[in-house]
């Protein structure tokens, strides 16, 4: 587990840092909705993240795999030989042989079975790879599908002193899923959730979304992951549009001609909507739940306020990020579990998936609940401290320095810069 004590020793470990990189990444981490027990890769505490081996990478996805894999299919009673197709998405470790072979080494798979290896697909990953399931599912009966989700921090740890590349690392944390899907009929009764629709945007041809969000090297040739400050703007863009076309196909009828006689209104200048607010679309017409992606609190604010949602609503994303943080493609399943845990999923409802990546991408997908669901998961054994009386990160009253109540600038006893 990776605590802001440990956050700070390991700024205080790059020797590319000063005291004011220092006071910028701490405070970033205290104010940035991640709590105390989130998880980061073994080379961090063995003191190696300037220097990490090939073999950190692929160790950190083999303890992932045998860990998320066996479980989900012993819960299942499903025989590795039964998966008729494995896709896996890890976008920024790309091995030889795959990993996608060395999962089916492991479980010595079929001969026959459909493979396909994701990579540099990003924080939208997984509804990437839930399409792919998809297509396979619609020209081929009674099959099993296995899709496996995760990030390697292991060799992607920034060790610069660029502020917009360090900031992934106060944001991305280990984790991951591994989910079984079929479309075989006799299975029906197992199965939680049944897909309903499923939108990608890319805007990829736009150069400002494309450079928003991309990998390379700074000045001293130090490999990182730039977060533009135009990332929030490429967000919405990419948004909007994934909105425009999942909407007219999940929402009642009523709602969309609701929303279309508001914006004439309001282009017409007619009535009451002269000069107030601009017209928006309730989700929650044709949503129960809805399931977002952790990039960040800034993010989850942003889409809670473009969708007009509550903090109810919002709550599973924060949670979240607090317990795990931003585990990229994976993230959207922990919130998911999270729903679960709390037993807020009936049978029939449905939950609005929605994730981001770099490329510039926002997909969505909606899911129906088959049946009540309050299976222990990855929550399990912490549910019942959540959400805490507070999020606030207790360095933030520690230190006045970090919320800007003094001008004063101290390192604490225990954070010793060299």
């Amino acid at each position: 587990m990776l605590s802001t004590k440990f956050s700070g020793e390991i700024i205080r470990r790059n020797k590319h840092l000063g005291l004011h990189e220092y006071k910028f990444l701490l405070k970033a981490i205290v104010s940035s909705g991640i709590g105390e027990q989130t998880y980061a890769p073994q080379m961090v505490f063995d003191g190696r993240e300037a220097c990490p081996t090939y073999e950190d990478g692929i160790l950190e996805m083999e303890e992932f795999f045998q860990d998320s894999i066996d479980k989900v299919l012993k819960r299942n009673k499903i025989s590795p030989s039964e998966i008729d197709v494995l896709v896996v998405n890890i976008s920024m470790l790309a091995c030889m042989p795959s990993l996608a072979a060395r999962i089916i080494n492991y479980y010595k798979m079929r001969e026959d079975i459909k493979v396909y290896n994701i990579t540099g697909m990003g924080c939208s990953a997984s509804l990437i790879s839930i399409n792919a399931i998809q297509s396979v599912f619609k020209n081929e009966k009674n099959k099993v599908a296995l899709m496996v989700t995760s990030e390697s921090l292991s060799p992607n740890w920034y060790t610069g002193n660029d502020r917009s590349m360090i900031l992934a690392n106060c944001l991305f944390r280990s984790g991951g899923c591994a989910i079984l899907l079929t479309n075989k009929l006799s299975l029906k009764n197992k199965a939680m959730f049944k897909l309903k629709q499923l939108v990608r945007v890319h805007h990829g041809a736009n150069d400002e979304s494309y450079d928003s969000c991309v990998q390379r090297e700074d000045n001293q040739g130090n490999i990182g992951f730039h977060l533009d400050k135009k990332l929030p703007k490429a967000a919405t863009r990419a948004l909007v549009d994934n909105l425009k076309q999942i909407a007219p196909l999940i929402l009642p009828i009523r709602e969309l001609l609701r929303y279309a006689i508001a914006i004439f209104m309001k282009k017409m200048n007619w009535g009451s909507t002269k000069g107030g607010p601009k017209p928006m679309i309730n989700f929650k017409t044709g949503v129960d739940h809805i399931c977002l992606h952790t990039g960040g609190k800034a993010v989850i604010d942003g889409v809670g306020a473009n969708l007009n949602l509550s903090e109810y609503d919002l709550e599973p994303a924060r949670m979240t990020l607090h317990r795990f943080g931003n585990t990229s493609a994976s993230s959207l399943w922990y919130v998911l579990g999270y729903m679960e845990a709390k037993k807020r999923l009936k049978k029939g409802d449905k939950v609005l998936m929605l994730s981001f990546g770099a490329g510039f991408k926002c997909n969505s997908c909606l899911w129906e609940v088959l049946r009540d669901l309050d299976n222990g998961n990855v929550w399990k054994d912490c549910i019942d401290n959540y959400p805490p009386n507070t999020l606030v990160n207790p360095f933030l009253e520690k230190f006045g320095w970090l919320h800007d109540e003094d001008d004063t600038f101290t390192i604490p006893d225990d954070y010793v810069i060299p």
